[in-house]
Order: structure tokens, then C-alpha cells, then sequence
């Protein structure tokens, strides 16, 4: 059964503040080329992207650290073919190789540790003879994919404990699509059309062999993209006809608590999040740009002002990516948020209802709308 969301009257009379990013900070280029530079990824200050070798015809997976200004390119993750979509989390790269055999071609998802520029240790993750697998993601020990297997697309996951031989396991085999998977710790996210649209769906992965799979969004329309970190999921949704992002609190997987992140009559997609950062790219001003929400200061700023595009977001810590077009081709760019954007809860005050890092009026309604409430059984206990 699907669900009609009654949440945004509630969230509209809520609606978060809006600063413009602060004016002492700049985008710059991770590594400047005329190729084409797609597809990034961070984790803490090294980045991974997709890029058109145009000398060779074909994509490879570049490696930098933007920490290094003059010299910041670490690896290119080379070969026949095409190497694209990477991911990244702490040394580990992954992504989606095609790989040609006799006669034949698929894609594969292969993986590579990195230990600064010496010559990177190269696994493959899953090479299914006939099957595509594709977009990867990964987080601690766990890579998950989609794989199309017998006409329609699954989710998948391995162990890489033991790189040189990762133990896969089957996380989500409806004869529906499943895709668009991406994890934090053992909870795995993905886009679902079980229902005949996509939906949010979730499952904890803790136990390989019985995954507990719930709904994160049952809404009618399309919610896609979906991207987590802690217990925030968030996604594009168009149940308004429009591309919004949308969130859900998933502490409590039987009751996640959504809410909206940004609502404006343009477009905003593709989603990402670290910590209590959401970043996407928004077309309100006429091209693509990239907005950012803090979580904890319920504050949204717009992140670059370009006239020409920047798309495709990825956020690690107070460092914000994308592909920006402003030379004329694809590149990877690259800010470092300010402190208020960036700003961040070091602990939880003591009558910090809501969760948001400070106590005031909201906390005291809250509390007061329970008052005298008594969950103690039996009721005469309350007493």
C-alpha cells in the first residue's frame, strides 16, 4: 500500500533559514585538464574521479589530494577499457570496470588500496560472467552494487575483510529493479519500484544470510537517489511534480520520521551527505548549482554562483566537490565550507528535546506536550 505524505504544512511553517556562503573561501580545480573530469567522490581530503583520457579513448579513475595544491594527482587506476564510477572510503577505491573476455564484455566492480603514490594493491571485487554489475559504493568492509540477473536489477553486497577474497552476499533479489545502492556501516539504502514507482528502502546487513529490509518512503511519484550517513537517509523526490530533497530520521526503522530539506519551485537532485551536511545541485537561478543544508543549524546556503553549471555533488567533512563547467569542459572543483556551514554538535545538552544541539522554547513545548505522561506497566505504578 502506498502513503500520502501530510508532513509539509508542518515543515513549510518550519522552514529552515537561508544564508549566502561566506565570501573568504573559493572554488578551485582538483587537477585542471581539457578531458572530461566526472563522477567525483571524497573522503577526507583525497578525491576520486572518472576522466576522459582523450589520448586513449577511454575512461580511468584519477586519485588526488587536494591538500596538495602543486601536485596533487596520487594515481591513475588505468586499462583496456573503461574504468568509471568510483567510490572511496578511507584508502579503499571502488568502481565499475569493463572488462572483455573472448567474446564477450561486461562490467565488473574491481577495487584498489592505495598507500600514497607507491603502486596501489588491485582486487576484484565481483566478476560475474554475463552480468553487469555497477555503481559502487563502500563503507568500512562492505562494498554493495546493483547487478542486473535474469532481466531486472538486485542489489548486492561483498565482505572485502580479505580482499583477496571477498564473500559476496544477495542483499535485495525482488523481480523488480533494485538500484542506486550506497551504505553506512552495516545499514545499505536503495531505489526501489516494487509498488510501479521508486521508493526509498533500507536494510540492516549485520546478518549476511537474513538482511532486515524496511521502507524508508512509500510515497506516491518518485523518490530516487538516496544517500545516508548515521541515521540520515536523503533522496530527490518529486511528489509535487517537482524535484525536491527529502530526509528521513531512520533511528527507529519501523517509524522513520521524514522531513523536507529543500522545497523551492525549482529542480534540486542528486543528493549527498556527510555528518550533518546535505549538499545537492539546484537550477532556482536559471543553471545548476550547488546548495548545502546544515542539519544541525537547520541553515541552507548556496554553495557556488557560476553562471555556468556545476552538478553531481559529493561532501566529506567541510570539503564540498562537484563537476563544474565554467572552462568549457567537465572538471572536478572543490570548497572548503566556512566554520558557520560547516558548524557541527560536540555534545548533547541536557534537556535537548529535539536533538538539534540546544535548548530553547521547542525543547520546552516538546516536553511539555508529554507532560505527565506515564509508560510505566502496570499503569498503577504511575501513581
Amino acid at each position: 500500500m502506498k502513503f500520502i505524505r501530510s508532513i509539509h504544512i508542518f515543515l513549510i511553517l518550519l522552514a529552515p533559514g537561508f544564508i549566502q556562503a561566506g565570501s573568504n573561501h573559493q572554488p578551485f580545480p582538483v587537477l585542471s585538464s581539457t578531458d572530461e573530469q566526472e563522477s567525483p567522490d571524497i573522503y577526507g581530503n583525497i578525491v576520486v574521479w572518472q576522466q576522459f583520457v582523450s589520448e586513449y579513448g577511454d575512461y580511468d579513475i584519477y586519485v588526488a589530494d587536494i591538500n596538495n595544491p602543486s601536485d596533487s594527482l596520487i594515481q591513475i587506476l588505468g586499462g583496456e577499457n573503461d574504468q568509471t564510477n568510483p567510490a572511496i572510503f578511507e584508502n579503499t577505491i571502488v568502481w565499475q570496470d569493463y572488462v572483455s573476455w573472448q567474446d564477450a564484455a561486461d562490467w565488473d566492480i574491481s577495487m584498489a588500496i592505495i598507500n600514497g603514490q607507491s603502486e596501489p594493491n588491485i582486487f576484484v571485487v565481483s566478476d560475474i560472467a554475463n552480468n553487469n554489475e555497477q555503481n559502487p559504493a563502500i563503507h568500512g568492509n562492505i562494498v554493495v552494487w546493483e547487478e542486473d540477473f535474469s532481466g531486472n536489477l538486485n542489489i548486492y553486497g561483498a565482505d572485502i575483510t580479505n580482499p583477496a577474497n571477498p564473500a559476496d552476499f544477495l542483499i535485495a533479489g525482488l523481480e523488480v529493479d533494485q538500484q542506486n545502492p550506497h551504505l553506512y556501516r552495516n545499514t545499505v539504502v536503495w531505489q526501489d519500484n516494487y509498488f510501479g514507482d521508486w521508493d526509498i528502502y533500507a536494510t540492516d546487513i549485520w546478518l549476511r544470510n537474513k538482511p532486515v529490509e524496511f521502507p524508508v518512503s512509500l510515497l506516491d511519484n518518485d523518490q530516487q537517489n538516496p544517500a545516508i550517513s548515521g541515521d540520515i537517509v536523503v533522496w530527490q523526490d518529486n511528489y509535487y511534480g517537482d524535484w525536491d530533497i527529502y530526509a528521513a530520521d531512520i533511528s527507529e526503522p519501523n517509524n522513520p520520521v521524514e522531513f523536507a530539506v529543500s522545497i523551492d519551485v525549482s529542480s534540486a537532485i542528486s543528493p549527498d551527505i556527510d555528518g550533518g551536511i546535505i549538499v545537492w545541485q539546484d537550477d532556482r537561478n536559471g543553471n545548476w548549482d550547488i546548495y548545502g543544508y546544515n542539519l544541525i543549524t537547520g541553515l541552507e546556503y548556496q554553495i557556488t554562483y557560476n553562471r555556468y553549471d556545476q552538478t553531481n555533488p559529493a561532501v566529506s567533512g567541510n570539503i564540498v566537490i562537484w563537476q563544474d563547467y565554467r572552462n568549457g569542459n567537465s572538471e572536478i572543483y572543490a570548497i572548503i565550507l566556512d566554520e558557520s556551514e560547516a558548524a557541527e554538535c560536540t555534545s548533547k545538552a541536557t534537556g535537548d528535546v529535539n536533538g538539534d544541539c540546544k535548548v530553547d522554547f521547542t525543547d520546552f513545548s516538546l516536553m511539555s506536550s508529554h507532560w505527565l505522561e506515564c509508560h510505566i506497566e502496570p499503569q498503577e505504578a504511575c501513581l
